[in-house]
């Protein structure tokens, strides 16, 4: 498979079994880890960017062919996404390239007789691509920034009236380039020798901004390969939540609960706070991720975490007592909308919806009802989201302590992507008075 083929897999993938884009793209690439290194960055950006840009790629696909996208047959659908994709934001391929490739893959893939009609579109598309006529900012500012940056219109006007002066910038954010970054595991390497060893390696590295711990890395192609990966040297986490966790004020020997912790990377930086002292007891509902959660504390050399798989809604009893279980932190890392990492999982603005937050909403609440109980006298419990989203944030922070008097707000702090140097995510950290 050439790596048009194998992106046609990828989108295909999406599109017929709603698998997500990050997920897709993973498990291709690491089927094909020994590829070309350009193949696989090519494959990585044209999935990458079809899926981003699809409600801006079906308005053009539909200002010029008389079948509307949602009507095509799947895979000429992820074909006309694909070829237009390229013809609009792959000035390295050119136009001629792009209309011919996806005509040879519907041959390939027995569609040889709608090959007349994607050749037709697509050719039709780079002769007029800068004659398309996009709805006018002044007098439909929603559909506008919809089609500009492939946002659903309802989440253009929820960003427009949370956050009137920031929105816009919000959406831009979700499409900057940021480098990966990771944090170093300081109990094996300090930051200085960690940094030497991935650029003597020919990779680009430069320090953190808002944690001590962390790196940002560009330049390498595939993460599993990047020198001390292995080794258990690091892993990769972005900074705001590092400082969620730097945040909580970890002592060695606390006893921790993690309740909602795939991936882990929360539950691996509050083990490695504790230097090898205490515990933390790693929870997840999903039990095909624990797997994935025990691979990263193994691979980090961390032997005070425990992985188990628990439903967060339902209580924890101690089965001597009857009582909750006690800890000296509860990290609460809840399910949310994911409107802070839109840049990262970029199909996460389609699958979301208006009745999804407020039931997400109602969701959380169960859950900080049941988990608060477990914070010991003067405990730390940490709530926090990779979402921007009011309603999830600061609104169920204040909701929770008008109804438990007994936590005490110690800091919070939102970060919004396209503002900070981040993915968006907020915290909240509350600590138990009695």
């Amino acid at each position: 498979m050439d790596a048009r083929d194998i992106t046609l897999s990828i989108l295909l993938d999406m599109d017929t079994n709603k698998t997500f884009s990050n997920v897709a793209i993973d498990k291709a690439l690491r089927q094909h880890q020994f590829d070309d290194k350009k193949d696989r960055a090519f494959i990585t950006r044209l999935a990458e960017g079809t899926t981003e840009r699809r409600i801006n790629l079906d308005y053009i696909i539909d200002s010029f062919s008389k079948t509307k996208v949602r009507k095509c047959k799947p895979l000429i659908r992820c074909l006309l996404r694909m070829g237009t994709y390229q013809i609009m934001y792959m000035d390295s391929v050119p136009d001629s390239a792009a209309c011919n490739e996806m005509v040879k893959l519907a041959k390939a893939h027995g569609f040889a007789s709608l090959s007349g009609f994607v050749n037709g579109v697509l050719r039709n598309i780079s002769r007029h691509k800068d004659e398309i006529k996009y709805p006018d900012y002044d007098t439909d500012t929603k559909q506008y920034l919809s089609i500009k940056y492939s946002v659903p219109e309802w989440l253009v006007v929820k960003l427009m009236s949370d956050y009137p002066d920031k929105a816009e910038a919000i959406l831009e954010g979700s499409y900057l380039d940021r480098d990966t970054s990771i944090r170093v595991n300081i109990d094996k390497i300090s930051v200085t020798d960690l940094t030497k060893l991935i650029t003597d390696n020919g990779i680009n590295v430069t320090p953190g901004i808002y944690d001590e711990k962390a790196l940002h890395i560009s330049g390498y192609d595939f993460i599993r390969r990047v020198p001390g990966y292995k080794q258990g040297y690091f892993t990769v986490q972005d900074e705001s939540s590092m400082c969620a966790i730097r945040e909580i004020g970890i002592k060695e020997n606390d006893i921790i609960y993690d309740v909602c912790s795939a991936p882990g990377g929360k539950t691996t930086a509050a083990a490695e706070y504790l230097h090898g002292t205490g515990h933390v007891y790693s929870m997840d509902i999903a039990a095909d991720k624990i797997s994935l959660i025990e691979d990263n504390v193994e691979r980090l050399g961390l032997c005070n975490v425990t992985v188990t798989e628990h439903d967060a809604t339902k209580p924890l009893i101690d089965e001597k007592t009857g009582m909750p279980c006690k800890a000296d932190v509860v990290i609460a890392d809840l399910p949310c909308s994911g409107l802070g990492v839109m840049g990262r999982k970029n199909d996460i603005k389609y699958r979301v919806t208006e009745n999804d937050l407020s039931e997400l909403v109602s969701i959380q609440r169960r859950i900080l009802e049941v988990v608060c109980s477990y914070v010991k006298d003067a405990g730390t419990l940490l709530y926090s989201t990779c979402t921007i989203n009011p309603d999830e944030n600061e609104k169920n922070v204040s909701w929770f302590l008008n109804n438990h008097k007994e936590f005490k707000l110690i800091k919070d702090r939102l970060f919004i992507q396209g503002v900070d140097n981040c993915d968006g995510f907020y915290y909240a950290v509350m600590k138990r008075d009695n």
